[in-house]
């Protein structure tokens, strides 16, 4: 059997506002600028719960957007998906990502993006990633 590899995460923005209603439909357009899944990108449209353009009940404080998909062996090409990820993130509003890679081989990873502003926006290049590595499990002797 192939390798399998789980991606899934979400990217978090502020709630909506009235004065900045712009926010969401800028965050939209974003995502619905990724291709398709049957063109084979790391990130398509498919993969994301693309934000509604109006306000929706039952939001508290905190925009947050969810992701996910299965690959086949990623993690021999994290670098390129990692990549097209920042790309997004960075044509987006956001106050942190979290993406977590779960391989059958090499453990969990969690990346982690935070602004080094209160938010990040469109264009600026104000974002630092953190990587957290766990592997459950004893090797076979």
């Amino acid at each position: 059997m192939d390798q399998e590899s789980i991606v899934y995460g979400c990217i978090k923005d502020m709630a909506y506002l009235p004065s900045e209603g712009q926010r969401l439909l800028v965050n939209r357009d974003a995502m619905l600028t990724l291709p398709h899944a049957d063109d084979w990108p790391f990130l398509s449209q498919e993969m994301f719960s693309i934000p509604q353009v109006e306000v929706r009940p039952g939001h508290y404080q905190t925009e947050v957007m969810h992701f996910g998909a299965s690959y086949k062996a990623v993690e021999y090409e994290w670098d390129q998906w990692i990549a097209q990820f920042e790309d997004l993130l960075s044509k987006m509003y956001w106050v942190s990502a979290t993406v977590h890679l779960e391989t059958e081989l090499c453990g969990t990873h969690t990346f982690t993006w935070e602004s080094t502003a209160s938010y990040h926006k469109p264009g600026s290049g104000d974002m630092q990633v953190r990587c957290e590595w766990s592997h459950e499990g004893a090797l076979a002797v």
